[in-house]
């Protein structure tokens, strides 16, 4: 696929920003990146991508592709990019965040000539270096098809689910789905061991088993999620099992939506994630 002469900026080279800016390079795509620890640039800088010193020095990029942590700091650097007028640009956020969030930013980046898609990815570091990431866009279908050659080498598949906001939703509701089959893997593994089953002989059941899902054929995903946040530095509460399920229960009171199971979860979960891993060496 050739690259058209977009000039990229990427903010947040964490756990998924680091894979996302190496292949956005490896395809050649014009990149500069910021991140708040300066280090973390240094990898994709070897590549070939330009490393800035704050967010505001990506302000004269075609378009702003945003992997940072939290709804904050996905604000914090669309107003440091949004200070600059220059109406045609575009923006990607391709971190988790609230629906709403998401609604009223693309607001504010109309107001400056600023197309803006939510485009929450699913997926993991790993597709994330292969570009294959799951891209969920919500947005107009014309800033879709405008930064499609974009999404098309970090996602496969990029799905439009709706208006922006849309986007936020799915990979919330993907994010539930996710972590309450999580919970019940790891209840299934308790319950079974009380009664004599090794865990690893209980999963090789579950493979041929109705019972099977991908949470239970790759339960050491979560292990290395978790270690690599560790070395990030990166807190319990942000890492997605506190994070995103606080943001579902979010979400879902603003929508008046019962859900009582995200509620559980964002409560019980992420002490058992944390509890059952390998610690980190």
């Amino acid at each position: 696929m050739a690259v058209p002469p977009t000039s990229v900026g990427l903010a947040g080279l964490g756990n998924l920003g680091r894979p996302l800016a190496t292949t956005l390079v490896r395809a050649g795509w014009d990149l500069a990146v910021h991140d708040v620890v300066p280090g973390r640039a240094e990898p994709v800088v070897a590549l070939g991508a330009t490393a800035v010193p704050d967010a505001a020095a990506l302000a004269d990029r075609d378009v702003l592709v945003l992997a940072v942590p939290d709804d904050a700091a996905v604000e914090q650097v669309l107003d440091a990019y949004l200070a600059v007028e220059r109406p045609g640009r575009a923006v990607v956020v391709h971190s988790t965040v609230l629906p709403q969030t998401a609604t009223r930013l693309a607001g504010v980046a109309a107001g400056h000539g600023v197309d803006l898609l939510d485009a929450p990815v699913s997926g993991g570091a790993e597709r994330a270096g292969d570009g294959t990431l799951t891209v969920m866009v919500g947005g107009a279908e014309a800033a879709l098809e405008r930064l499609r050659p974009l999404l098309d080498t970090i996602g496969d598949p990029v799905l439009h689910v709706g208006p922006v906001g849309a986007g936020a939703a799915a990979k919330l509701a993907n994010q539930l789905t996710m972590f309450a089959n999580l919970a019940g893997v790891y209840e299934a593994i308790d319950f079974a061991a009380a009664h004599g089953v090794a865990t690893d002989a209980l999963l090789t059941a579950l493979e041929t088993s109705l019972g099977d899902s991908w949470i239970a054929r790759n339960l050491g995903f979560w292990d290395r999620t978790a270690a690599a946040y560790d070395e990030s530095g990166t807190p319990v509460r942000d890492r997605p099992w506190s994070k995103d399920l606080a943001e579902v229960v979010q979400a879902a009171r603003a929508a008046a939506v019962p859900v009582p199971l995200a509620g559980w979860l964002a409560q019980t979960l992420a002490a058992r994630v944390e509890a059952r891993r390998e610690p980190a060496r």
